[in-house]
């Protein structure tokens, strides 16, 4: 099942094209540089967004869920590559939401189209329930795992969406949820590449893997909820990992609020994380794009700037 609301807005720059601070152009990676060109030539890039709905395969106290999201999309014709985004165990919060709408035309001006999905909402979990439980948080990551790769085949049936091009990103249960999908370990991996802001390491499991999907774990130093180190002791056999440990980060520090204490632990906004992240973020999807998606952005840029 499938509903669509179609609204129009113009993308919103939320990073200084002057700036990263501290990045030095000699020492810029290709794929950050070309994320870099991508943004300076997407940035005032108009779209469109959509609510849909569709089908879990999963039930829930063993009722049948429809999940929700908000579908973005660059506006024009072609294929374009498409990045999950899944929020943490507060669900749909206002700064949450804000956030991941933020993320989302961020991406949208970088030539992706975007599907933020929310998994709580139609379980009536939302406002924080599943942060207090650790059975809760087992469980949605379970049943969040199922949702993401649900998110995969609806993806499929959109004509706009390049099926070969897919990413995830998750914050805090949904960077768990990341983790779980890039450690799937299926045959056909379902993603180009993952990333897992401030996960619970842990969801790895043990400190062998084989990744099936390349995965970039970003957490902050500071962050005593779930710390980061223990994902830098994980190795993986197949697919790379890759960690990044901001120094002055807490927990949930890309969501705009003041840093505070929640359920005894410290959260809330760090600049430079949020800013540094979200240029490293972005990289990462371009360095795993298909080299023909790579080919199509590089044109996309070419009409862009004419």
């Amino acid at each position: 099942m499938t509903t669509h609301e179609f609204k129009n807005k113009e993308a919103v720059i939320y990073l200084n094209k002057s700036n990263p601070e501290n990045i030095r152009p000699r020492a810029l990676s290709f794929s950050l540089f070309f994320s870099i060109l991508m943004f300076s030539l997407f940035s005032s890039m108009s779209f469109a967004s959509e609510t849909v709905k569709f089908d879990a395969t999963k039930l829930y106290k063993s009722k049948k869920v429809t999940l929700r999201g908000e579908l973005f999309r660059p506006k024009g014709n072609g294929q374009f590559s498409t990045v999950i985004l899944m929020h943490g165990c507060g669900g749909w919060q206002t700064p949450v939401r804000t956030a991941l709408t933020s993320y989302a035309e961020f991406l949208v001006a970088n030539g992706f189209a975007v599907l933020n999905l929310d998994s709580f909402g139609p379980r009536r979990n939302s406002g924080g329930k599943v942060c207090a439980s650790y059975g809760k948080l087992k469980e949605a990551r379970e049943y969040r795992t199922a949702d993401a790769f649900d998110a995969v085949e609806f993806l499929k049936t959109q004509e706009f969406v390049d099926p070969n091009n897919i990413f995830l990103m998750g914050q805090s249960n949904g960077g768990s949820v990341a983790i779980n999908v890039a450690n799937s370990n299926l045959p056909e991996p379902s993603f180009r590449a993952v990333v897992a802001y401030y996960p619970w390491c842990g969801a790895f499991g043990s400190n062998k893997v084989d990744l099936t999907s390349p995965l970039l774990v970003l957490g902050g130093a500071k962050d005593d909820w779930v710390p980061p180190y223990a994902c830098k002791n994980v190795k993986s056999s197949g697919e790379k990992l890759r960690v990044t440990i901001y120094p002055e980060a807490p927990h949930s520090f890309d969501i705009n609020i003041l840093q505070q204490r929640y359920m005894g632990k410290l959260i809330g906004y760090d600049s430079n994380a949020a800013r540094s992240s979200r240029i490293e973020m972005l990289s990462f999807f371009n360095e795993h794009l298909t080299l023909t998606a790579k080919s199509k952005m590089f044109k996309l840029a070419q009409n862009q700037a004419q």
